[in-house]
């Protein structure tokens, strides 16, 4: 495919998981690829090579998306070595589920930090590279409409605060022909929730389509986004989750 020829990419967290089959699918579309990563420099390496293997031109950069400041780097740093930037997949995150008395406001900070901030700092370094075509596509969770059990009130927050975000920046980029949108993923089998850990059945009995979803769908759906055929979409929020929150 080659829908996105020409066009060049930056998606955080895209060393393992659903930010690593985002940049292979947005490499084999045709765009370069650049992705962040924090610890896994090995794995960061490993899809370049897919990238470029693909015949496209990939960039590993090491940021930690709880320093703004290496977030905004991560975008100029996209730029000097690609030349533009159309595509920003804000997909860096964490997970950390307890109840709310055992929470402590350090917690807080981090999650907000990670979650919410980052994809701030990313979207306003991105945005001023970008024209019409612009694409910025936010990783949600189900969770963010819906918490089925115990635990989950600080991600919950932090998911839900990127849909009032995405709304308001859609309205603010809009004229510029930037759309902006967030895909809300459910249980999907990466190594941070397995298909067969200890608490997917549970996460199977609320779907109406009992299985795991893979990275490559939620890779799919962010390739469309990011495509031509997506440019009416925007400020829009998309639930890819097996019909858990159906």
């Amino acid at each position: 495919m080659s829908g996105l020829k020409g066009k060049t990419a930056l998606v955080t967290g895209g060393s393992r998981g659903m930010g690593a089959a985002i940049a292979r699918r947005l490499a084999a579309d045709g765009a370069d690829v650049a992705l962040t990563y924090v610890e896994s420099a090995d794995k960061a390496r490993n899809v370049v090579g897919d990238i470029e293997r693909a015949g496209r031109r990939g960039l590993a950069i090491s940021a930690d998306s709880a320093d703004p400041t290496a977030v905004a780097a991560a975008v100029e740093k996209t730029v000097a070595a690609f030349g533009r930037l159309d595509i920003l997949v804000n997909n860096a995150g964490i997970f950390i589920a307890k109840p709310l008395e055992a929470l402590t406001l350090a917690e807080f900070d981090t999650m907000i930090a990670i979650n919410v901030r980052a994809v701030f700092a990313a979207t306003k370094a991105a945005a001023v590279h970008m024209g019409d075509g612009g694409r910025i596509i936010s990783i949600g969770s189900n969770l963010a409409e819906r918490a089925p059990s115990p635990g989950l009130s600080l991600y919950s927050l932090s998911k839900a605060a990127l849909v009032g975000f995405t709304k308001g920046v859609a309205r603010d980029l809009g004229a510029l022909g930037i759309t902006v949108n967030v895909v809300h993923p459910g249980s999907t089998d990466t190594d941070m929730n397995p298909a067969d850990g200890e608490h997917a059945d549970g996460q199977r009995a609320l779907m109406a389509i009992p299985r795991f979803g893979e990275p490559r769908n939620i890779a799919s759906l962010v390739a469309w986004l990011a495509s031509e055929d997506a440019r009416f979409v925007t400020g829009a929020g998309f639930v890819i989750d097996g019909g858990a929150n159906a």
